[in-house]
């Protein structure tokens, strides 16, 4: 049987030494043996009242939160888009004019072309690239396109692609450039690239449609602030892992801060930076659709079309038609950034 009375050296065994370690009582306290079951109780007592108050009390109050502010936050954002409308409704215009000149005559011009020249043109281009393989997908999947009467929305597709990849990467590849020279505008850009890309993509029209109102300007706005954020995350992340002993040898021989970023930085991490331009340009291509929401042309329309009609058929050839997109321009920017890469190590294998 095990004795819980103290020991000689004051410690105790069994359940009260354990205890008494739990609620840290002194081995050597002495007294009678009510007071010191007390002391060990006197734990159980806060819990206890809390414990009281929290089944006797009335808590009916805790269901709700106290203040709805919501609407108010709500309206001021409002009075800050309206103003915003109307104190800078020039600069929407001006803007608004350059982005439709530019995409009307891209369109024009691309519809302008005759079909059968504009697919030789892009299977030359993919296969003096991506190889045979993909210069015959391109020119297949191209062909059914025009075979399914759906060049015309293809052509104002790439065309919207061309403007909104062209904004995206003259926005993300200087801001990632910046980034990597700087801690801490990288330390600011990243929470605010990480809400850019987990915001849900419909989110994107409401300043669209609110500066913008309908059209394809608000659809290339959305598209592009979805489409920037990974161009901007892999331009600085390839010029800040660079090895270290590559800007070393290139300080050594003289080179300045303006010659090591312009002849060394971003020449070395190219490849990185068309890897962020190949993602930009899916994911420009993966709001077609929900840019037509707000009035844009192209194959998203004929999308919604065909569900607005119960036609899915057309849908989904429509939908075909943005994947066939998709994997030519993915496989051609894959390709290009390949030989870029090879051509680095290549490069830099001979310095």
């Amino acid at each position: 049987m095990s004795d819980t009375r103290p020991t000689e050296n004051g410690r105790a065994a069994g359940p009260a030494r354990w205890l008494r370690q739990w609620v840290h009582l002194p081995a050597a306290s002495r007294g009678p043996r009510w007071v010191r079951w007390l002391l060990m109780l006197r734990w159980l007592v806060v819990p206890a009242i809390l414990a009281i108050v929290l089944v006797a009390g009335d808590w009916k109050w805790a269901g709700e939160f106290p203040a709805d502010v919501g609407r108010d936050v709500g309206r001021e954002i409002d009075n800050v888009i309206d103003w915003m409308t109307t104190e800078l409704d020039v600069l929407f215009d001006v803007i608004k004019e350059v982005v439709l000149t530019v995409l009307v005559n891209i369109e024009d011009f691309l519809l302008w072309l005759p079909w059968p020249a504009t697919i030789l043109a892009i299977t030359t281009v993919a296969w003096r690239t991506a190889g045979r393989w993909v210069a015959a997908f391109s020119a297949g999947s191209l062909t059914l396109l025009a075979a399914f009467g759906l060049w015309d929305s293809t052509m104002e597709t790439v065309a919207l692609m061309t403007v909104t990849v062209t904004l995206s990467i003259m926005i993300a590849v200087p801001l990632g450039v910046w980034a990597s020279q700087s801690d801490r505008l990288d330390a600011i850009l990243r929470p605010i690239l990480d809400g850019m890309q987990t915001m849900p993509s419909f989110v994107y029209l409401v300043p669209a449609i609110a500066f913008f109102s309908l059209g394809n300007v608000p659809a290339v706005i959305a598209t592009l602030i979805y489409a920037v954020p990974p161009a901007v995350r892999l331009t600085n992340l390839g010029i800040r892992q660079l090895p270290e002993e590559t800007l070393e040898a290139a300080e050594s021989f003289g080179a300045t801060p303006a010659q090591l970023l312009l002849k060394v930085k971003i020449p070395l991490a190219a490849p990185t930076i068309m890897a962020g331009v190949n993602q930009t340009t899916l994911m420009a291509l993966a709001m077609v659709v929900i840019a037509s929401l707000v009035g844009a042309g192209g194959l998203g329309e004929d999308v919604n079309r065909g569900l607005g009609r119960i036609e899915p058929g057309n849908a989904f050839l429509a939908g075909l038609g943005i994947v066939f997109l998709a994997i030519i321009i993915d496989r051609i920017t894959q390709a290009f950034a390949s030989r870029q890469q090879s051509s680095m190590g290549a490069g830099g294998g001979v310095g």
